[in-house]
């Protein structure tokens, strides 16, 4: 029986789960790392011990052997060099850039421990021990993202991008099966015209596939669907993704023949997330013309501004579609956002209530009571996750693991095998075998230690409101207090080397990304407020030299009409600037700041620490003022 880790709040504690901005958790970290080193070690010398050393202690002693150590020596101790003189340094609060920051000690120790062992998880036999935890992950994956376990199928990806990719392939490839169905075995579809067969639900196409395996046409079927035939531009529909897409999903229309033209972007609102009532229109616009949605995808934690999309609505608006006899696939882009799940769930991983959620975040300490989060959209949106087809996430982003690990899940594992290939010399070909992952996914040979180190933190840290709950509702939390430090300055004007400036956020965050740009009192140019910002961003980053002389180290954006039509008018004219100059420039530079770190709740903590921001701050704007 699987053992279970306990999951009642005082096993929890955030602070212990990290080595931590000083090192405090140094000691057990070290004597950790040693006792795995040491486990290793005994275990090559414990297999087959009548075997005998292949090297010496005479040949140890040789003069080319201790030279070729000391070689050895010199490149880590360079490299090592090149690390603490140019790395970004993540575990600090000081660092409030991109998606990153401090990582699980479990998670880093497990990845230290498995990369010694060097397993491939392409292939069962190259991994045993990592291929079970991997699979093990995907089940947890589809069990926070509201699926069935049982019925779902998930694992890890390199990273978000491949993941995009796997669920656009497979949305791709189940389009084109009631056609390729049509073609070989008629009877099965019949009575459907052609705009039926390609407005399916996906529950119903992959019941045909069942009875495409049953009349054992399956393999004739592939072969005519676009796996076999290729893309024929357009016949498979649109892809409809909002303007604040990752930029992935460019790549992946091009990568799996859908074509940049088949993409439609579609508009975000003022808070940046997809505007449904322009995505009806835009829906309406091509039934009109007979031309099928091949999907649309929603974002869960938009890379430049952290909106989570109405993915309730979306849900909603195909519910109301496919009683027209109108469907469509739906993907969830929550490489950033997918962990936040997480926090909606209890110790039974059930998705509370909403007031019983608010009453848990407050009452459990995990938000401080002043924080008023989620609200009723970004709750409901977590919900209907439940109810979509495909979902990405990132473990190497909110679920505190170091690089490479990205994830995908999807609803309903018989989709699989619209995507799955066999090489006879790596795989044992079964009707089921779950451990065959190279036949399933886009990528070959993967990294069993990531697979490593995404069990192992899910095993000390539970994928609910009791354990990843926590951490993420630290940096929620972190996010709010910056952001309403924000909303207080710009009440105030912030004075510098003689002159005044206001600072205002870009939207209230939906999870912990807050966006920002600073202004010259009186100043009316949208393209002098962009060169301002520029010079902070230049101040406030590596650019300025080594990142170990920065006081406060932050990313930066561009938020231009070409990728966001006005979304962003009503912000620049917050900082003083005319409508006029937005349509003239439509584009605003502004900084990124993405607040992962679970290091700014402490109430004196961060009191002090934003005291410490803003003196950066004037500083900056002074040196900026000075730099003319």
């Amino acid at each position: 029986m699987e053992k279970k880790v306990d999951n009642t709040e005082e096993t929890l504690n955030v602070d212990a789960l990290f080595m931590g901005p000083k090192s405090e958790n140094h000691k057990y970290f070290k004597e950790t790392l040693n006792f795995l080193m040491d486990e290793h070690i005994h275990w090559r010398r414990d297999f087959h011990p009548d075997d005998k050393p292949v090297v010496s202690l005479r040949e140890q002693r040789e003069p080319d052997f201790e030279a070729t150590l000391e070689r050895t020596t010199n490149a880590l101790l360079e490299l090592s060099s090149k690390l603490k003189a140019s790395s970004m340094p993540w575990f600090s609060a000081r660092y409030l850039g991109h998606m990153n920051s401090d990582t699980l000690m479990a998670a880093n120790l497990a990845y230290m421990a498995t990369i010694l062992y060097n397993p491939n998880n392409c292939a069962y036999e190259g991994a045993p021990a990592t291929t079970a935890l991997e699979i093990e992950v995907g089940k947890q994956f589809a069990t926070m993202l509201g699926f069935d376990p049982e019925k779902a199928w998930g694992h890890i990806t390199t990273d978000g991008t491949i993941a995009n990719y796997e669920g656009l392939w497979v949305a791709r490839n189940l389009k084109s099966i009631p056609p390729a169905i049509k073609e070989v075995k008629p009877e099965l579809v019949e009575g459907m015209d052609d705009w039926q067969l390609l407005n399916l639900p996906t529950g119903k196409i992959l019941d045909l596939v069942s009875k495409a395996k049953e009349a054992e046409v399956f393999e004739a079927v592939r072969e005519r669907s676009v796996r076999g035939t290729g893309m024929q531009s357009g016949k498979l529909g649109k892809l409809l993704v909002p303007q604040s897409k990752h930029y992935s999903w460019t790549k992946a229309a091009d990568v799996l023949g859908i074509g940049q033209a088949n993409m439609v972007y579609v508009q975000v609102k003022e808070n940046y997330r997809m505007d449904i009532e322009v995505l009806r229109a835009t829906i309406d616009k091509f039934v009109s013309e007979k031309t099928p949605i091949l999907g649309v995808v929603t974002v869960a934690g938009t890379t430049e501004e952290g909106a989570i999309d109405e993915v309730h609505e979306v849900v909603k608006l195909r519910d109301e579609y496919e009683k027209a006899g109108i469907s469509f696939y739906i993907h969830v882009d929550a490489a950033y956002g997918g962990y936040m799940r997480s926090v909606f769930l209890d110790e039974n991983d059930r998705f509370m209530d909403f007031d019983d959620l608010k009453e848990r975040l407050h009452d459990g300490g995990i938000l401080h009571k002043e924080i008023d989060w989620p609200s009723r959209d970004v709750y409901d949106a977590y919900k209907a996750m439940a109810e979509v087809d495909s979902i990405t996430l990132d473990p190497h982003k909110m679920g505190y693991v170091p690089y490479a690990a990205g994830g995908v899940a999807l609803k309903d594992k018989r989709a699989i095998d619209l995507i799955s290939y066999f090489a006879a010399y790596v795989f044992e070909k079964t009707e089921d075998n779950p451990m065959l992952l190279g036949s399933y996914i886009m990528e070959g040979s993967k990294a069993g230690a990531s697979a490593a180190a995404v069990w192992a933190a899910h095993r000390v840290v539970p994928l609910n409101i009791m354990g990843y709950g926590r951490i993420v509702g630290r940096s929620v939390e972190g996010a709010a207090r910056f952001y309403n430090s924000l909303l207080s300055t710009s009440a105030n004007e912030i004075e510098a080397a003689g002159k005044k400036f206001m600072v205002a956020p870009l939207t209230r965050p939906d999870f912990n990304i807050v966006d920002f740009a600073f202004n010259e009192v009186g100043n009316t140019s949208l393209e002098a407020m962009d060169k301002l910002n520029q010079k902070i961003y230049e101040q406030c980053s590596y650019n300025s030299g080594p990142v170990f002389n920065d006081d406060w180290i932050t990313s930066k954006t561009d938020l231009a009409y070409e990728d966001y039509g006005d979304a962003p008018k009503p912000f620049v004219a917050r900082l003083g600037i005319p409508a006029e100059e937005w349509d003239a420039v439509r584009s605003v530079y502004v900084i990124r700041s993405c607040v992962l770190t679970p290091f700014l709740t402490n109430n004196t903590t961060y009191a002090e620490y934003w005291g410490n921001f803003m003196n950066t701050i004037r500083d900056v704007l002074a040196f900026v003022v000075n730099l003319g």
